[in-house]
């Protein structure tokens, strides 16, 4: 097996080699379902757009093309049944392009689904959102929140801060648009009435709540009600315009950017307006090309993509001063934070330090894609010392943004309050919040121990393992919030509590080695539904796929100075099944809407876990 070992390692380094863009990055498409496509089919036609038909054409082609035999679309291939929004969404642009009928069978079908489902009020808030914005229902109460609200100061019981950054971001432009009442409807938007003859949905207790004591804090601020909310009109649109990229998109995300869009037409912009023309660049330049035609990336993965391939490539034995190793330290170095981005709110004191994950990204940093640079950077900034700093900034901000009980969460630290959890958006307590997670407590703690050389007992690390120890599952895993899914989490917790110095005989380390070893399938690997993501449980997939396979791998490595029975079953499968294009999404978003395929996974991870295997076990 060390021949084949080493011959597929060395054919993956060569094709990465030759994947590599001119700017030391790697771009591999960011695919997801069909909302990111129709979302822009439905903006370029209800601003009647010109020169977008071969693009509008191309994306109506992709979301027939991922259409299932139901008629419905579903987020993952093993879905029991069609996901209601993302059908609504898809139905509505088709019908919106212009080139399919809704007498079509697929159509009929598809419209049926809907029907059976419970029409479009039975579909998620943002989708509701986009309907509202395009005449097909009345707008719902959620998003009749008053505008005023975003006046509200930081101290208050309830405020916008309260609410993580990727939920504010959507929530802001809707708010407004919702208070305007506003509407973009053309003698060629589609009607989809039909489906909305539904009384709209009754308003939840907690809904009404939080629209009493918000009504109380606006209550509170002294100015006249017109002048309140021409302010809050005024704080929205600074809200928008100050977080837009310089690619033009707002807060690195399509979706967001198509709100606003909708949101600045509201309070007033023309179409034709700078800031809207530069964002309807920025989403036809998020196009990539997938095997069902061209598709709009929710966000490029570039620095993700490239701060993890340079460091299984390091980790695969290519010296930091190999061409393709340097050049992706440039990329990753002209990309770490300079600005105060939203985190900055609950972490002040702290200067910027962090890294994005899309390639035009400068103030959204995120804890992941920060260790990852650093581990990506690390041997060339010891070659570099005029980039010390570099190190320095990156690892202080990642330890300022520890969360109070001693996890780590994505973008925002201490973004927790509860009551916002019951608020009628699906999983809200990982939709409308940031809490910690095993899986970036644990890839936290894997760079602090084992990069930074931070050991027990620092009190980052104290703190971090305790985390973790308090929050592993019954039968031993830990759920991962942005993979799929305990598999994910228990992979994180187990190299992160290993770095730190746990070893296989410590109970909670034990306890997950013995969970991996019970999962493993036949052929060797293991695979995950996406079904876990929601019933908040393990869900065998019924197959294998090679990135969860290499987490798990890649885990037990960690844990074991000698090769055992499972890895080596693991390992085998990595190596069969090295340059396959397993396109099950194996990265998770919003629980139970938002799926990722990464193109980039299925090379990733097995070099990694193929590079530690070598690595440790070479003798």
């Amino acid at each position: 097996m060390h021949e084949l070992l080493n011959d597929t390692i060395r054919r993956m380094t060569d094709s990465l080699r030759s994947l590599q863009a001119n700017d030391g990055s790697w771009r591999f498409c960011f695919e997801t379902g069909p909302t990111t496509d129709a979302y822009t089919i439905i903006l370029l036609r209800s601003l009647d757009t010109k020169g977008d038909e071969w693009l509008i054409q191309q994306l109506t082609e992709r979301l027939l093309a991922i259409q299932d035999t139901s008629g419905s679309w579903k987020l993952y291939p093993d879905q029991a049944e069609g996901h209601l929004s993302a059908t609504v969404e898809a139905y509505f642009a088709l019908l919106y392009s212009g080139y399919v009928s809704e007498t079509a069978p697929n159509m009929k079908k598809a419209r049926s689904f809907i029907e059976k489902n419970g029409g479009l009020h039975k579909a998620g808030p943002f989708t509701r959102a986009m309907l509202a914005l395009n005449g097909q229902i009345s707008w719902p109460r959620l998003f009749r929140l008053p505008v005023e609200s975003l006046l509200i100061p930081q101290n208050a019981p309830v405020n916008l801060y309260d609410i993580v950054s990727y939920a504010r971001v959507h929530i802001v432009p809707v708010l407004a648009a919702a208070n305007k009442g506003y509407v973009c409807q053309l003698p060629s938007t589609p009607d989809l009435s039909a489906l909305g003859k539904r009384n709209e949905e009754s308003a939840a207790e907690e809904t009404e709540r939080l629209f009493s004591t918000v009504a109380a804090e606006i209550h509170k601020l002294a100015e006249t009600p017109g002048r309140l909310k021409a302010k809050a009109y005024k704080k929205a649109e600074r809200l928008m315009l100050e977080r837009i990229e310089p690619d033009g998109l707002y807060f690195s995300y399509i979706t967001s950017t198509v709100l606003m869009v909708y949101a600045l037409l509201a309070l007033g912009y023309s179409k034709n307006d700078a800031v809207i023309q530069r964002a309807l660049t920025a989403i036809r330049n998020q196009v990539c090309l997938t095997s069902t035609r061209s598709h709009i990336e929710f966000a490029t993965s570039t620095v993700w993509d490239t701060a993890l391939l340079s460091h299984a490539l390091q980790r695969s034995g290519v010296p930091s001063e190999d061409p393709m190793i340097a050049g992706a330290g440039r990329y990753l170095l002209n990309r770490q934070h300079t600005k105060y981005g939203d985190w900055a709110f609950n972490c002040s004191g702290t200067l910027p330090g962090g890294w994005g994950f899309s390639d035009i990204n400068t103030f959204l940093p995120d804890i992941d894609d920060t260790t990852a640079s650093l581990r990506a950077v690390k041997d060339l900034i010891e070659a570099m010392p005029e980039y010390r700093i570099t190190w320095f900034r990156g690892t202080d901000w990642v330890l300022k943004m520890q969360n109070t009980d001693g996890g780590w969460a994505a973008f925002e630290k201490d973004t927790v309050k509860r009551r916002l959890t019951l608020l009628p958006f699906p999983a809200a307590d990982r939709v409308l919040i940031d809490p910690s997670t095993a899986d970036l407590t644990g890839r936290a703690l894997e760079f602090l121990s084992g990069e930074a050389n931070l050991l027990l007992p620092h009190p980052a690390v104290d703190r971090a393992v305790n985390w973790l120890e308090k929050n592993q599952e019954q039968n031993g895993s830990w759920y991962g919030r942005w993979g799929i899914c305990y598999i994910y989490g228990t992979w994180a917790a187990l190299t992160g509590l290993s770095a730190a110095g746990y070893e296989k005989e410590n109970k909670t380390v034990k306890r997950g080695v013995e969970w991996f070893n019970s999962i493993q399938n036949e052929d060797g690997g293991w695979g995950e539904s996406c079904k876990s993501d929601t019933a908040g449980r393990y869900v065998p997939l019924g197959s294998s796929t090679p990135s969860q396979t290499a987490w798990a791998v890649d885990a037990l490595i960690a844990v074991h100075s000698r090769p055992t029975e499972a890895i080596d079953h693991g390992i085998r499968y990595l190596i069969t099944n090295a340059g396959r294009s397993d396109r099950y999404p194996t990265g998770a978003a919003l629980p139970g809407d938002f799926y990722i395929y990464y193109h980039s996974y299925n090379h990733i991870w097995p070099l990694l876990a193929l590079a530690n295997y070598k690595s440790r076990y070479s003798s």
